[in-house]
C-alpha cells in the first residue's frame, strides 16, 4: 500500500490553524492536518467545517488527510506548520518522537514558551534540533477572522534561506493574501510576542475609558519600546515600520478581533485577571508573554515601561487605573 503524502502539514486546530488550512486549500492538492480531538476530525469529515473555530469556513475534506496522531502528521510532508498556542505547545509535542530536524519547520505561533522563556523558533531549535536555516516564521497583521472573510491581508514569511521562504509563500499566496519575504527570523517573532503585551495595554486603557487619541500615542510609544527590545536581543538592519512589526502591533492594538485587546479591555472594566482569563474562549498569548519578557529583561535591562506596566497589572495585582495613569506621564 502506497504511503500517503501531503504537500504540507498543519499542526493545530484553532482559528488561525483553520484559516491557514483554508489558505493552503487554494494552492495545495493534499494537506495533512493534526487535530488532537477525534470528535473535531469526525465533524469536519461529515459537515466540512470546524465546529469550534471559524465554523463558517467551508473546508474541503477531499484535500485533507486528518489525523490525531502527531507522528503520522509530521511524516506526511517535508513542510510542517505549527499553529498550537505557545502555552500548550510543549504538552502537545510530548507525543512527538519523529525527527523533524530535516524538514522545513514553520511557526505561525505568535507567542513565547512559558517557563522556557524562548520564542518558538528558539525552542524548536534547542529542543528538536531544527537548524535555524530550516525555520520559517509566519507573521504580520493577519487576523484569522478576516482571512476567513477573504479580506485583503499581508503575511510576512521570514527565513534565513530565501528559497525556503519563497516555497512556503507560494503555498499561501492568493488573491486576498499577499506574502512578503524577510530574513529576520528573530525580530519578526519577538515583535509578534511583544505586540500581544502592548495590545493588552491598549485594551486596559480602552476599558478604563481612554479614547483613540490616547491609544494612538500609546501604540506609537509601544513601537519605540518594541524596537529597543528587539535590537537588544538581535542587532540587525530592520525597519520597525514594516507590516511585520508596526502593522501587526496596530491591528492587535485596535482590532475588534484582537483577543489580547479584549482580555485587557475586561481588566480595564474591572474584571480580575483570573476571571478575565476564565471568560476568554481563546488564549490571550500576551498574558504569558508578559511574564516571559519580564524575566528575559532581568538580564537585558532594556527600558520597557509599557511592558512593565502590563506585567505589574497582570502578575503583581497592581491597580489598572493607577498604573495606566502613571504611564501617561512618560509617553511622548
Amino acid at each position: 500500500m502506497k504511503k500517503q503524502q501531503a504537500d504540507v502539514t498543519v499542526i493545530g486546530s484553532g482559528s488561525w490553524a483553520t484559516a491557514i488550512v483554508k489558505l493552503l486549500s487554494k494552492n495545495s492538492d493534499s494537506i495533512g492536518w493534526y487535530i488532537f480531538e477525534r470528535e473535531i476530525i469526525e465533524h469536519i469529515k461529515l459537515y466540512h467545517h470546524n465546529p469550534r473555530y471559524l465554523s463558517a469556513v467551508d473546508l474541503l475534506p477531499e484535500k485533507l488527510i486528518l489525523t490525531n496522531n502527531i507522528n503520522e502528521a509530521v511524516s506526511l510532508s517535508d513542510i510542517i506548520i505549527f499553529v498550537i498556542p505557545s502555552a500548550f505547545l510543549k504538552e502537545q509535542l510530548k507525543r512527538l518522537n519523529t525527527d523533524i530536524s530535516g524538514k522545513t519547520v514553520c511557526t505561525a505561533i505568535k507567542g513565547i514558551i512559558p517557563d522556557d522563556n524562548k520564542i518558538v523558533g528558539e525552542f524548536l531549535h534547542s529542543t528538536y534540533l531544527v537548524p535555524y536555516n530550516n525555520l520559517v516564521i509566519l507573521t504580520g497583521p493577519t487576523h484569522a477572522e478576516e482571512i476567513a472573510m477573504e479580506k485583503l491581508s499581508y503575511l510576512t514569511v521570514a527565513s534565513l534561506e530565501e528559497e525556503r521562504a519563497t516555497r512556503v509563500a507560494g503555498l499561501l499566496n492568493n488573491y486576498y493574501l499577499k506574502t512578503i519575504i524577510s530574513d529576520d527570523i528573530f525580530g519578526t517573532e519577538y515583535a509578534a510576542v511583544l505586540k500581544n503585551i502592548y495590545a493588552i495595554a491598549a485594551g486596559i486603557s480602552h476599558g478604563i475609558g481612554y479614547g483613540d487619541n490616547f491609544l494612538a500615542v500609546l501604540l506609537s510609544n509601544c513601537a519605540t519600546e518594541m524596537k529597543r527590545f528587539i535590537e537588544a536581543v538581535d542587532i540587525k538592519d530592520r525597519d520597525i515600520k514594516n507590516s511585520a512589526y508596526l502593522g501587526d502591533l496596530l491591528v492587535t492594538g485596535y482590532s475588534q478581533f484582537s483577543r489580547n485587546r479584549m482580555f485587557g479591555n475586561m481588566i480595564g472594566k474591572g474584571a480580575s485577571v483570573k476571571s478575565a482569563r476564565a471568560e476568554m474562549t481563546m488564549i490571550a498569548e500576551g498574558y504569558y508573554a508578559s511574564n516571559c519578557i519580564h524575566i528575559l529583561n532581568d538580564t537585558l535591562k532594556v527600558e520597557l515601561p509599557i511592558a512593565e506596566t502590563v506585567y505589574r497589572i497582570l502578575y503583581e495585582k497592581a491597580n489598572p487605573a493607577a498604573e495606566i495613569k502613571k504611564m501617561t506621564e512618560i509617553l511622548r
